[in-house]
């Protein structure tokens, strides 16, 4: 393996760039550890969910940038990132990757307000009288 791979991840407005490098499993968001970025332990297995796919939690150093967005939007987003990026260091882990649903972007994200209405869809009171 070369020296580094990347990938991008992407969910609602978030958007992060994953940088995989050979390690001892450190996992840094913006220059801070994972767990101190995200402390709910939720988002935190949502970052190890694709290392737990392919057995692989000790051997790589993970260094993510997350940028706009929430953190539950970033955390989806360094998942499906982390997926990418160890598909590039070995095409075999796809199997076990795609059964783990981690290869898929969720496309959802807000739909805009129109005009004349309160939301997206919402409309204003109705009043007969």
């Amino acid at each position: 393996m070369e020296k580094q791979k990347n990938a991008v991840g992407r969910r609602k407005e978030a958007v992060t760039r994953v940088f995989l490098s050979k390690g001892e499993g450190k996992i840094t968001v913006n220059d801070k550890d994972y767990k101190q970025y995200f402390p709910l332990v939720y988002l935190q297995n949502q970052i190890e969910h694709p290392l737990k796919a392919v057995d692989l939690q000790e051997k790589f150093d993970i260094k993510i940038n997350a940028t706009g967005g929430g953190l539950k939007g970033q955390a989806e987003a360094a998942k499906l990132g982390i997926a990418r990026a160890l598909l590039e260091v070995n095409a075999e882990f796809r199997p076990a990757l795609k059964a783990a649903g981690l290869l898929r972007r969720d496309p959802r994200s807000v739909e805009r307000k129109k005009f004349g209405k309160k939301k997206a869809r919402r409309s204003f009171q109705f009043s007969k009288r």
